[in-house]
């Protein structure tokens, strides 16, 4: 093969699970991978990151206690406008998951790691736990009564399998449009900014006149890291945004 072919790793290589450590019990595979490690190195990292706007705390706030104070405000404000003083209670769970998905999308845009929500099945397993555990809530404060959720008043009785069937289909729907989202928009933004970076190699590595020309995707590359770093803090804003929205549903049963 010619030497002026160039090897270039497909867009989508990245988002490839690698086993790290294979573990097995009872024939079920429990193998730490590279998605394990980076969830765990970004609770690492939040926990750290927090403790670093707590150390030396003062009346002059340092940069870290800006930070913090900023997504602090940011989540309460969220919770304030969508959930009102009955959210205070719920706020510990959702300044977590807030925090979490910030950190898992931040991480994921340093070169050679790993981003966590561009999987499905994380995106989906969380948005899920969350459903169960809003309908749980909605159960325990409302108790028969919250399924009428399903039914609402005045609906004529011949039609009535219908509507609790359509009310059905779509509330249950939820679970996928949160999880889908957050997994395509990483997905895709990840996938070319690979695209881009690639052809700007590639550009580079031919010489000649084309090496010259490289420099226009790479300034493309970086306007679009730009863009993928404020859609990484916009999809952790609208997961816990519509999480909030959802929970207020089953608490005021809207």
């Amino acid at each position: 093969m010619s030497s002026n072919y160039f090897f270039v790793q497909s867009p989508l290589e990245q988002f490839e699970i690698v086993t790290i450590l294979p573990l097995s019990i009872g024939g079920i595979n429990i193998s730490i991978t590279n998605s394990t490690l980076f969830m765990f190195l970004t609770f690492t990292i939040s926990i750290f990151w927090l403790s670093l706007s707590f150390y030396k705390n003062s009346l002059i706030p340092t940069n870290w206690q800006l930070l913090k104070e900023s997504i602090y405000e940011i989540t309460s404000n969220m919770i304030r406008e969508n959930l009102g003083s009955k959210g205070e209670f719920y706020f510990p769970f959702i300044f977590s998951l807030h925090l979490f998905l910030l950190f898992c999308n931040f991480i994921g845009m340093v070169p050679y790691s790993f981003t966590v929500t561009s999987h499905i099945i994380f995106t989906f397993g969380l948005a899920l736990s969350i459903f169960i555990g809003i309908n749980i809530i909605g159960i325990q404060t409302h108790g028969i009564n919250f399924f009428s959720l399903f039914l609402p008043r005045g609906v004529p009785l011949f039609i009535v399998p219908l509507i609790i069937t359509i009310e059905l289909l779509s509330y249950s729907i939820k679970v996928f449009t949160l999880s889908i989202r957050l997994f395509a928009n990483m997905t895709s933004g990840h996938t070319l900014l690979k695209i881009i970076a690639g052809f700007a190699w590639t550009m580079l590595s031919a010489g000649g006149l084309l090496a010259v020309f490289h420099l226009i995707p790479l300034g493309l590359l970086v306007a679009l890291i730009g863009l993928e770093l404020a859609i990484a803090g916009l999809q952790a804003y609208v997961f816990t945004l519509l999480t909030c929205i959802y929970l207020n549903d089953v608490i005021d049963l809207h």
